[in-house]
């Protein structure tokens, strides 16, 4: 089974029936998922800028929240010095870098929908 890492981009967009919602299921299907732990405030994030979005939703937010939070992948706590000097390096934030950090310390792939992140890669 192939070892992927997923960004909170890829897995909101899943989470949340994001218009790429189904890109994002192929993407991730039949792999072992990683993330650093950063991955679960991210989520709790995006879930917070939609409820205000859309009050009306909360209670089906709230529920693709707990669903992501309880996502089958691994959480893995990154090397704090190699983000900042991949940061530092290619001009992504400590939580982008944080995702291609971890990706390259495992030798996988990264699976992200955030542009400014891919063309890092």
């Amino acid at each position: 089974m192939p070892a992927r890492v997923v960004d909170a981009s890829l897995l909101g967009a899943l989470l949340f029936g994001e218009p790429r919602a189904e890109e994002a299921f192929s993407l991730l299907q039949g792999a072992d998922l990683y993330a650093p732990t950063l991955l679960d405030y991210e989520l709790t994030s995006i879930a917070r800028k939609k409820v205000l979005r859309y009050p009306e939703q909360r209670a089906e937010l709230c529920k693709a929240l707990r669903v992501g939070l309880a996502f089958n992948l691994q959480r893995v706590e990154v090397d704090h010095e190699a983000v900042l000097r991949l940061a530092l390096e290619t001009g992504l934030t400590s939580y982008d870098a944080s995702y291609l950090s971890l990706a390259r310390s495992l030798g996988v792939s990264l699976c992200t929908f955030d542009e400014q992140l891919r063309a890092a890669l």
